[in-house]
């Protein structure tokens, strides 16, 4: 294939992708987003084997990588879909790096100088150091959303300035490669290895309450490494393609932040939620909660005439989508009015609850994201919160709270709340919730689909 059909392939992939992403920004699109973009992805791959000798050997590894690929989509949970996102970031960082310590070793196979031009050496560079600290991260916030390793933030004395002080030596020995007249290992893998180090310890301070910031952060990281090898390789599709994924995902990590009320420096540089909740006032007095059963819920939403159902990470847990699907629909033919609520960060990323009810196929035009609905809950009769904690917490009405001016569902200006948990126990950010003890509430405990599921039957 000529160099100018190739690089009109690349556009029309690219097209394709910058679809992908437009399709991506909502629910009821997201299908063909999809679609658009293993089109795009299609048609970059296939160009990419008319313009090299390996062919069989890339082929071999796309077809190995298929079937890992499918093997592993269809064995995930729902649950385990966020720690699934932060693995694969993980493998688009350690690619980057695998490419640089490639063509840093071998210039030549790659269509650069057998010498590497200060360019070349500083387009390496970036992408190595970041692709390094992608993976590191990304390690870091699947052991953190898997449960292998604490969601609380993990903080010593002076980790601030470890990071400062690490960050300066990578640099330094990024300059000094970047001035070596030759091929300088010694500060390449320095480099390397520090970046690595640095993955890790930027992102075990981040507490649970922030991880969809930091996934959708790891996002970003990933696409400019990829980009930063696609200018090393001189691949237009490559830094296309990376510089897309990564000014979307900062664009999402700034909306993420938003949602938060968090500076974007504030969640890298420390994290919150290290401090676990309590049920005891100030003067020692225990807080009184009331409960009641799943019928008691059954006929309190039987009798409604609005409903909003707020959904959180133990709906996910429980897999109680379809459940909920399913009292829904027949709260609907009682005519009932059924609305659900979503939170930006409710789960634990970006879109979570979105794609849990896409999954159990309930209509688009119910499912209403949080300035569209927030104004509306003082109207509601009834809400119905399953295994959400922290995004209906009204702590974020109190000055001095952890998690003070972050936007929330106002879920306790309903006439009447119920709230499906296993536990009073508080939630991610760790912090414990008044809602809970409002006399306008009611706690039922249990799985949230079981408790559904009694709640369906239990709906006359």
């Amino acid at each position: 294939m000529s160099a100018n059909l190739v690089a009109l392939a690349y556009l029309v992939a690219s097209v394709f992708f910058i679809l992908a992403l437009k399709g991506l920004s909502s629910p009821l699109t997201a299908r063909r987003g999809n679609f658009l973009g293993m089109v795009g992805m299609t048609i970059a791959v296939v160009t990419t084997l008319t313009v090299t000798k390996n062919w069989m050997l890339i082929l071999g590894c796309i077809g190995l990588g298929a079937i890992i690929g499918a093997v592993v989509a269809r064995r995930v949970q729902m649950t385990a879909m966020p720690e699934l996102v932060a693995f694969m970031h993980s493998l688009v960082g350690l690619a980057a790096v695998f490419i640089a310590i490639a063509a840093v070793n071998n210039p030549v196979s790659f269509g650069l100088p057998a010498v590497l031009t200060m360019g070349s050496k500083l387009e390496l560079f970036l992408g190595t150091f970041i692709g390094a600290m992608t993976w590191s991260g990304s390690v870091i916030a699947f052991l953190k959303l898997s449960g292998r390793m604490s969601g609380s933030p993990i903080t010593f004395r002076g980790q601030h300035m470890l990071n400062l002080l690490l960050a300066v030596a990578m640099i330094g020995f990024g300059l000094w490669f970047f001035f070596s007249d030759t091929t300088n290992w010694t500060a390449f893998a320095s480099m390397t290895a520090i970046a690595f180090v640095l993955g890790f310890l930027i992102i075990i301070p981040i507490g649970g309450a922030d991880m969809p910031v930091v996934i959708s952060m790891l996002n970003s990281y990933s696409g400019w490494a990829a980009a930063g090898i696609g200018f090393s390789l001189g691949n237009p599709m490559l830094i296309i393609a990376g510089s897309l994924v990564g000014s979307s995902g900062a664009i999402l990590s700034y909306i993420m932040c938003k949602a938060m009320n968090r500076p974007f420096l504030s969640v890298i540089l420390g994290g919150f939620g290290g401090e676990s909740g309590t049920i005891i006032i100030g003067d020692g007095e225990q807080k009184i909660h009331r409960s009641g059963s799943a019928d008691d819920a059954a006929f309190l939403l039987s009798n409604a005439d609005s409903v909003i159902i707020v959904p959180g990470y133990g709906l996910a847990v429980a897999r109680a989508q379809h459940s909920v699907k399913e009292l829904a629909e027949k709260l609907i033919a009682k005519g009932v009015t059924v609305r659900f609520a979503i939170h930006p960060v409710a789960g634990r990323m970006p879109g979570h609850m979105n794609v849990l009810l896409a999954e159990a196929e309930i209509p688009y035009e119910q499912v209403q994201e949080m300035d569209e609905i927030n104004s509306d809950f003082s109207d509601t009769d009834v809400v119905l919160v399953l295994g959400a904690n922290d995004v209906v917490n009204p702590a974020a009405y109190i000055a001095g709270s952890p998690i003070y001016g972050m936007p929330i569902l106002d879920v306790h200006k309903a006439r009447t709340v119920m709230v499906v948990k296993r536990s009073m126990a508080a939630g991610y950010a760790g912090l414990d919730n008044d809602l809970f003890y409002m006399d306008k509430t009611m706690m039922v405990f249990g799985d949230a689909k079981k408790v559904v599921e009694n709640m369906v039957k239990a709906v006359e």
